[in-house]
């Protein structure tokens, strides 16, 4: 985060403006022309001007994903009769190709919004709700505002643990800046951003240690999904669950490693079972927290969720006692549990049309919401696990579920794949979609399909023969899954009406 200092001139344009944007993640997407007649304060404390997937989040992750794929495609090549290995991995090119590109991204649009806009002025420190209309800087700049649309996003969480201020222990935001790959690496969690980096730095030939304080890891994924990534993962990385971690501390090490921070030295990371592991690196990714509590949005009386994100209602206006408060808007992750880009930009273009339109307000979403894992293999998902869905069916027959191999396409063949797959939670009879689940090569693509159908409210029945599939395409592990969707509803509809048919009372 930079040193609070107000920008040159914001003393002057310091007081009261039509529009404060709170974060310039998706919240700078707002400004537009329908908002060039206003004047327009936007709020970024970030190390980075413009949020966290550009600088610290999926956008650069999946660009080192992508050498990692190839990495880890090269090494398991031995079951399609390839003998190939990775000779060396240049690191400092890879991170310059990558944030090299982001970090001018991120500098032209914040030079772009100075210099260009202006309407628009930049406060590059943090600020706090005086007021639900008032915001305070850490160097004493007071601003207000007509309307107020809050997107400050979230923050990785701290460790729980006794530890000393160190280099060497890392969160998600300075993991991919490191000088050097180190030797080996401790993440610290079991969900999306711990196994994406284990996935890029095992790839790279780290030696990877995942703790994890669950018994398997993507906890609140489908359990089979959970299991089977697990069962994958423990081949790749070693895994130890079931403990947290109590202390870390930097050590002598018996033996010399050139590419520590400090030759000579590991951290020693101390968990709750007695084990301690070294590392040279430890990866704090335990999830994230919103950034209400900066913003001390608790005490100007806005509403906030067990979470600590802000509550708001369909239209993304902030509730306060209960009710929603004109012109305080909110969006992305300080007022969502799904900690995705495409749910932020969803909500910044709800908030943008009603500001823009206060007579004709914009509601709702526009249907499930899917996330992806850009680990190995690939997770991607959306809507009921089994497990949610069997625990809202008060009848017990109201769901059907069917998994779907790859290996049971022609794609899944050239593969050589036998444990990825697609699951389906189905409702019955109807047989509109709950919920999806593929693990597996390109995950994050073949689910589109599912979730296009559950967004139009479209039953599987008809879907798999109503269209062409690519054929041999992976898009086909989706089209027999639906075709075994169809079958079984098909054969839940003939329990249904054998069970009624021969219940005591009833007539055959």
């Amino acid at each position: 985060m930079p040193e609070p200092a107000a920008p040159e001139g914001a003393a002057a344009s310091a007081g009261h403006f039509d529009l404060i944007i709170v974060g310039a993640g998706s919240g700078n997407s707002i400004i537009g022309p329908a908002f060039d007649e206003k004047r327009i304060a936007l709020i970024d404390d970030g190390r980075w001007f413009g949020g966290t997937c550009l600088n610290a989040g999926c956008i650069p992750t999946k660009m080192f994903v992508r050498p990692a794929d190839i990495a880890a495609d090269a090494a398991d090549a031995g079951g399609l009769g390839i003998d190939a290995r990775i000779d060396s991995v240049d690191w400092p090119s890879m991170r310059e190709r990558i944030l090299g590109r982001t970090d001018a991204i991120s500098a032209s649009g914040l030079r772009y919004r100075v210099e260009d806009c202006p309407n628009v002025t930049v406060f590059r420190e943090t600020f706090g709700f005086e007021s639900r209309k008032t915001l305070v800087s850490a160097s004493g700049v007071r601003i207000s505002g007509e309307t107020i649309v809050i997107a400050a996003g979230s923050r990785p969480r701290a460790l729980n643990a006794a530890w000393q201020s160190e280099a060497a222990i890392h969160d998600s935001d300075s993991i991919m800046r490191i000088e050097t790959l180190p030797r080996s690496l401790v993440i610290l969690g079991g969900g999306a951003v711990a196994v994406e980096f284990a996935h890029i730095f095992g790839a790279f030939g780290v030696d990877v240690t995942l703790v994890i304080r669950a018994e398997t890891l993507l906890h609140g994924h489908d359990d089979d999904i959970s299991r089977a990534f697990a069962e994958q993962a423990s081949r790749r990385w070693r895994l130890v669950r079931g403990q947290r971690v109590e202390s870390i501390e930097r050590v002598e090490s018996a033996e010399r490693v050139e590419s520590a921070e400090r030759a000579g030295e590991q951290l020693h990371v101390a968990l709750s079972g007695g084990d301690v592991l070294e590392a040279e690196c430890v990866l704090v990714a335990q999830g994230r927290v919103p950034n209400t509590d900066t913003l001390a949005a608790a005490s100007v009386g806005f509403d906030l969720a067990e979470d600590g994100t802000l509550v708001v209602d369909e239209r993304q206006r902030v509730l306060a006692g209960g009710q929603p408060l004109d012109d305080v808007y909110a969006l992305g992750d300080i007022c969502n549990h799904w900690e995705l880009k495409h749910v932020a930009n969803h909500q910044a273009r709800v908030v943008a049309h009603n500001i823009a339109h206060p007579a004709s307000p914009a509601a709702g979403d526009p249907g499930p919401v899917p996330s992806a894992i850009f680990s190995h293999p690939q997770v991607a998902q959306f809507g009921l696990t089994e497990r949610e869905a069997r625990a809202a069916d008060h009848t017990g027959e109201r769901v059907v579920t069917v998994t779907q191999p790859y290996s049971s396409t022609a794609y899944g063949w050239a593969l050589e794949d036998t444990t990825s797959f697609c699951k389906l939670v189905i409702e019955a009879p109807g047989g509109r979609i709950l919920g999806a689940h593929i693990m597996g090569p390109e995950a994050s693509i073949l689910i589109q399909p599912l979730v296009q159908a559950a967004s139009f409210g479209r039953p599987v029945t008809g879907l798999a023969r109503g269209q062409y599939w690519p054929h041999p395409a992976a898009t086909e592990v989706v089209e027999n899954a639906l075709l075994a969707a169809e079958e079984a509803l098909a054969e839940a509809a003939v329990r249904r009406r054998r069970d009624s048919t021969t219940m005591p009372g009833r007539h055959k």
